[in-house]
């Protein structure tokens, strides 16, 4: 782990920081709001990839990171779910309950068995948030609740296999990448 606290991949996760702080004052599904959207998706992709090319992978980048994760997606919530309300069917929302439950037992069963918050960078998780972040560009087509339901099913997929894992795991694999494999 690199110490160094000042470098490009901090920096460019910072940059999102401030690009999710700029989408809070943008109306949604706009041109400006989807360029700065994507923009924030690329520098998320960006910074850990960045880290591991420089050999600069550091708890301060991991938890800036986490950071910027959540203020994006506190972000989106307010921006996108008065929009997504009324598109959607309810059932939907039932399934992202149901999800969200499964998601923080799954952060229950962690925090019990390794004493601390554990979030697994597995396969499913990382293909969740990619279907996930594309939904707006779903929101402006006919398809906007056909591609919710698939969000639903993946995330639901991925929910369960960090349950999975945490379950049957003794100690905390943070690159598990799938739900046989430790990493």
């Amino acid at each position: 782990m690199n110490k160094q606290i000042f470098n490009i991949p901090n920096g460019i996760t910072l940059l999102r920081m401030a690009g999710t702080l700029c989408l809070l004052f943008l109306r949604p599904l706009t041109p400006l709001f989807f360029v700065l959207y994507t923009f924030t998706g690329l520098t998320d992709v960006l910074d850990g990839w960045t880290a591991r090319r420089m050999g600069a992978v550091s708890e301060l980048g991991a938890k800036l990171d986490s950071m910027a994760d959540l203020a994006f997606y506190a972000v989106v919530l307010i921006k996108l779910v008065p929009i997504l309300w009324g598109m959607v069917p309810a059932e939907i929302w039932y399934a992202v309950t149901a999800i969200l439950v499964l998601r923080l037992s799954s952060y229950l069963v962690a925090a019990v068995k390794y004493r601390k918050f554990a979030s697994l960078h597995t396969y499913l998780n990382k293909l969740t948030g990619a279907v996930v972040f594309l939904i707006p560009y779903f929101l402006t087509t006919g398809y906007a609740a056909l591609y919710c339901w698939v969000a639903c099913a993946v995330a639901a997929a991925a929910a369960w296999e960090e349950l999975v894992i945490h379950l049957r795991s003794q100690t905390y694999l943070a690159n598990t990448k799938s739900i046989l494999g430790k990493g």
